[in-house]
């Protein structure tokens, strides 16, 4: 309920049960604790998918990426920078998350014995709204991983494709050339399209979505103070 409903209700109520200031920052304390609970709950399911993926990053680099190795040969060899940009995009990832959280609890524990309620929206909307940015770095930087890694394999594939069959790359027609580029060009927009829309999509249900409902909180109390 936003506080020109807030009003209405007031409004309508008799005389005697009229909501006084003192209520009306009740409810408002009492909603600012409801979604630092969800925010909570979804630190929570945070830490499990940041499992998930730490998971899947151990299975690719030890498991999945060997036996592709063998699969197409001993003799492929992944550039060494491909594989620091993906351990970086990784551990940037992951120490994102673990940033934030150390953060937002030590604003919440500080605040639960030294802030306001405004004070405590602000500190906790200004954690949020930092993490966010670090989030979206994050994941540029794991779709720039992602991206790199599949032009440089499809690169090297097309490569080999060419010297098993006599030729080098300049004898290649260019029209050759430009379909499997664009081949690639769509399969690569559509995994990294796919990865960001998933990963975006999470983040602001876990908790996005939490910092407009918060502003509006805060605005709310602004109002009322006013």
């Amino acid at each position: 309920m936003d506080l020109e409903n807030l009003k209405k209700t007031w409004d309508k109520l008799p005389t005697e049960k009229q909501l006084d200031e003192s209520q009306l920052m009740k409810m408002i304390e009492h909603r600012t604790k409801s979604l630092i609970e969800k925010i909570d709950r979804n630190i929570k399911i945070g830490f499990g998918v940041l499992f998930v993926l730490i998971v899947i990053f151990a299975l690719d680099d030890l498991i999945l990426s060997p036996i592709l190795m063998k699969e197409f040969g001993e003799d492929i060899h992944i550039p060494g920078w491909i594989i620091i940009i993906s351990v970086f995009s990784n551990f940037l990832i992951i120490t994102t998350f673990i940033y934030f959280v150390i953060k937002y609890y030590r604003v919440k524990k500080g605040c639960d014995m030294n802030c306001n309620l405004k004070e405590t929206l602000i500190k906790i909307i200004d954690t949020l709204k930092i993490y966010r940015t670090m989030f979206y770095l994050a994941l540029i930087t794991f779709l720039f991983a992602i991206g790199t890694s599949f032009l440089t394999g499809m690169y090297k594939g097309f490569l080999e494709g060419v010297q098993e069959k006599g030729m080098v790359l300049t004898e290649v027609q260019g029209d050759k050339i430009a379909l499997v580029v664009l081949i690639g060009l769509a399969i690569l927009v559509f995994l990294t399209g796919l990865v960001f829309f998933f990963l975006s999509w999470g983040f602001k249900k876990l908790y996005g979505n939490y910092i407009y409902k918060l502003k509006l909180t805060l605005l709310e109390l602004q109002e009322i103070q006013d």
